[in-house]
């Protein structure tokens, strides 16, 4: 495997890595930081928290108060304002004449990430590798003016949920979650939301109906679930941080609903959906049933086959398909 672009760098004399801990902003879990040295990983991402967890590297959802560093990595993400959300924290925990390297992909945006960077900053040099490209600056002691203009405001959708910058449906509800939510049945009991996101489904469901005894919001994203904490006050709302293809429930479900997601990056697909739908048929109770929204295009059908006796399609409208389906197979 080729090594990452910092090794490569560092390795070249490219880069001289000043003394003191490194803070990696969006550290991924298969990423190798040996050559950083001591590191101090930040990842909300559940999954590749955990994988970096069990690595024995020290990781944390977020930034540590009063902390401060002579480098820091950021790793960027597919949406610009979640990248440069990270680079203004890792400026904010630069000491003054601290390194800051940036790293990512083509495809990922990189490139226009240099852009603006180099707009605000002298960039002190690149590296360039495998479809990508690591960016590097001195962090000046006063920083630009330019750099408050990063930080994306959170938006506040009609009826009145808070949304994250630069995750899922940042704008506003996506339409598969509200189509899912008109309908979805009355539903009973223990119920759970699958990737809950900024809390949408749940917090209507909650509010429509008062057959639902306890509601599970189980999300991989922390600050998407910090969001969702925030948007709902309901007692029967429970929030979990976790990768749902993993989470294991006190006691089976009586109703599950997701929206699942079908990106990596910026790349479709299915598998993640496949995986919510196994997860849902382990999570259901034998008379559990689950509803599920997806784009028309997706190919879950098979997948819905073999993890539910049986199922139907509620309806086919703008483009999403809204499942439901139960008798989970185990």
């Amino acid at each position: 495997m080729t090594p990452d672009r910092w090794t490569l760098a560092l390795e070249a004399g490219d880069i001289s890595l000043p003394d003191g801990a490194v803070l990696v902003m969006g550290a991924r879990g298969d990423a190798d930081f040996a050559a950083l040295g001591a590191v101090q990983c930040i990842q909300g991402f559940a999954p590749d928290h955990d994988r970096l967890a069990a690595r024995g590297l020290p990781v944390a959802p977020d930034l540590p108060e009063g902390e401060s560093y002579a480098a820091a990595l950021v790793q960027i993400v597919k949406a610009k304002a979640g990248t440069m959300g990270a680079i203004v924290d890792a400026l904010g925990a630069l000491r003054p004449g601290g390194l800051l390297m940036v790293d990512g992909q083509k495809d990922e945006g990189i490139d226009a990430i240099q852009k603006l960077l180099r707009a605000a900053f002298d960039i002190a040099g690149s590296f360039s590798k495998s479809h990508g490209k690591l960016i590097w600056l001195i962090r000046p002691a006063a920083l630009p003016e330019a750099v408050l203009g990063w930080l994306a405001a959170p938006f506040e959708t009609e009826e009145g949920y808070v949304t994250v910058p630069g995750g899922f449906s940042a704008d506003g509800p996506d339409r598969g979650s509200e189509l899912l939510v008109a309908l979805v049945p009355p539903l009973t009991g223990r119920v759970a939301d699958l990737g809950a996101g900024w809390g949408y489904v749940a917090g209507e469901l909650l509010a429509e109906q008062a057959g639902i005894n306890t509601l599970d919001l189980i999300e991989a994203d922390h600050a998407m679930l910090e969001a969702a904490v925030a948007n709902i006050d309901d007692p029967r709302a429970r929030f979990h941080w976790a990768d749902v293809t993993l989470f294991q429930p006190e006691a089976a479900y009586d109703a599950i609903v997701s929206n699942p997601p079908f990106h990596i990056g910026r790349q479709a697909d299915p598998a993640l959906g496949r995986g919510f739908i196994a997860a849902a048929a382990r999570m259901l109770s034998p008379r559990g049933r689950f509803f599920m929204v997806a784009n028309r295009h997706l190919p879950y059908e098979d997948a819905l086959k073999a993890a539910f006796g049986t199922g139907r399609l509620l309806g086919e409208l703008e483009g999403y398909k809204i499942y439901e389906a139960a008798k989970p197979k185990r």
